[in-house]
């Protein structure tokens, strides 16, 4: 008599053949390797490239230099991260100065996990970085993750509590300056990330003047 026989599980690719993938990617793709598969995105357009411009630089100076913040911290743009199987890349990420071993920062990628990271949500990796991305950071170790919309303008707050995410916040641009964890020390003002506040419409007046004014009569 013969058994039941049931159709083999499918396996995804191993780690070493997804990463030669994504080694052979072209310059204007970015690859990552999350849950074992592996996946391609474009270069960000411009709202995402300014979101991250601007936030890092209000972050950079304080909290990486020590100019007129407390320093203590290693901010980059972009760092390739190897943690566990998992290679992601953040659009910001940050360290405690003293959790990253110098030699990661001379390295191709790291391999200590953040406390810090922050996503710039653009319409090609909105879904990977709320689902995948971000349970794989908090897997990871990861404590404090910020996910920026600037075209919708929002910035959601996360903090990692035990096993789970939880939304301290959402800011928009009606709250001025932003104070908010891991960086509550410093108050970002991210105007130049929302762009310049609508202008009311100006009612029409009874007394306006024409815009274009007819010529007198000739008498």
């Amino acid at each position: 008599m013969l058994g039941h026989m049931t159709a083999p599980a499918h396996r995804p690719p191993p780690y070493d053949d997804l990463y030669r993938h994504l080694q052979a990617l072209p310059p204007n793709k970015v690859g990552e390797i999350v849950d074992g598969r592996l996946w391609v995105s474009p270069r960000p357009a411009m709202p995402h490239a300014v979101g991250a411009s601007v936030l890092g630089g209000l972050l950079v100076p304080r909290f990486y230099l020590g100019h007129g913040g407390p320093g203590g911290w290693v901010v980059l743009f972009e760092p390739e991260l190897h943690l566990g199987a998992q290679v992601m890349v953040p659009d910001l990420a940050g360290w405690y100065q003293a959790d990253l071993p110098l030699h990661e920062l001379k390295a191709t990628a790291a391999s200590t996990a953040p406390a810090w990271i922050c996503e710039v949500l653009s319409p090609a990796t909105a879904r990977l970085d709320r689902s995948w991305k971000l349970r794989a950071y908090g897997e990871a170790g990861v404590r404090y993750a910020w996910l920026l919309d600037p075209v919708a303008g929002t910035l959601e707050v996360f903090l990692r509590q035990g096993d789970r995410w939880v939304l301290e916040r959402v800011h928009t641009p009606d709250d001025g300056s932003v104070c908010a964890a891991p960086f509550a020390e410093a108050s970002l003002d991210l105007s130049p990330i929302w762009g310049p506040p609508a202008k009311p419409p100006v009612p029409p007046s009874a007394e306006q003047e024409p815009l274009v004014q007819q010529p007198p009569e000739q008498g």
